[in-house]
């Protein structure tokens, strides 16, 4: 792969690529089928030293949303800017070891948006939206890692208010553009989304109100659950997420935290879909889904 041309921002914690002429992305630009996978790494360093890289060379997708980086940009440049061919952007988090998200793609966007205007969030690394954009319509790619309130109410009520701000800002933008939003939402919607519903409904991640937001996200706002649409009654093979505790993985105690969220428009284009599992790069599986439309 030709190396690119660096941006960086550090003020935001933000590295990006400017340009490339590899030849998969001139490839890239044939084709119509995109392939676009959201995994949260719990750790690059952690997931690529597990065989990501490999996989990802193989799997080949067109573009990767990761979560859960937990990086800062030193340990970034020179090692992880560019993964399986694909140009890497970053939003980091400003506490190091601590979220982070990117978007890995083969296609240069025309332009990079990093954080959605929260300060008390855009601090945390959540959101990072990649647009590409033609004179004829407007598409942007997000990867985003929504806060977890497991560890006690104070982040709980910090998951409510990232909500509460999240909302409007994704239905202002569907109002403007198309696009898809991959990531860990850390909230399973109905009871067919994990396990155990009957022992976790008092429990962060199915709690009453997230729910709620969820659906108020996909009935009011207009939305689409790309995965829903596809499977609309799966259980067993929704799982995206497993605890480390106990037999979890083995039993299949798992969770679907993991989503794309499309507008109607391109979750239309949604034709396939897989959850990987037969490698393990972290607690949560790939979750990839093909498109018929591209970024060209």
């Amino acid at each position: 792969m030709t190396a690119g041309l660096y941006g960086r921002d550090s003020a935001n914690g933000f590295l990006y690529l400017l340009a490339s002429d590899s030849v998969a992305g001139r490839l890239f630009l044939e084709t119509r089928v995109f392939t676009l996978t959201s995994l949260n790494l719990n750790g690059i360093r952690s997931a690529t030293s597990k065989g990501l890289e490999a996989w990802l060379e193989t799997h080949a997708p067109d573009a990767l949303c990761v979560q859960e980086v937990k990086a800062q940009e030193p340990d970034v440049v020179g090692r992880f800017e560019a993964l399986a061919n694909m140009q890497g952007y970053f939003h980091f988090a400003e506490k190091k070891g601590y979220s982070g998200v990117g978007v890995y793609t083969r296609h240069t966007p025309s332009d990079i948006r990093v954080g959605y205007g929260s300060q008390e969030f855009d601090a945390e690394g959540r959101y990072v939206e990649l647009r590409f954009d033609t004179p004829t319509r407007k598409r942007s790619i997000i990867s985003a890692y929504f806060p977890s309130g497991s560890s006690g109410e104070e982040r709980q009520q910090a998951k409510y208010r990232f909500l509460e701000t999240m909302y409007p800002h994704l239905c202002a933008l569907k109002q403007e553009r198309e696009f898809v939003l991959c990531g860990d939402i850390n909230i399973a919607h109905q009871e067919i989304d994990l396990k155990n519903f009957k022992g976790n409904k008092n429990n962060s991640g199915f709690l009453p109100e997230e729910r709620a937001w969820m659906t108020r996200l996909l009935n009011e706002a207009g939305l689409v659950d790309v995965y829903r649409q596809l499977e609309p009654t799966a259980t067993d093979t929704a799982y995206t997420w497993w605890s480390n505790r106990g037999q979890a993985y083995a039993k299949n105690v798992g969770w679907r935290l993991d989503y794309h969220l499309a507008t109607p428009e391109l979750a239309a284009g949604a034709r396939s879909h897989a959850v990987y599992k037969d490698q393990r790069f972290s607690d949560h599986a790939p979750l990839t889904v093909e498109y018929d439309w591209s970024l060209a």
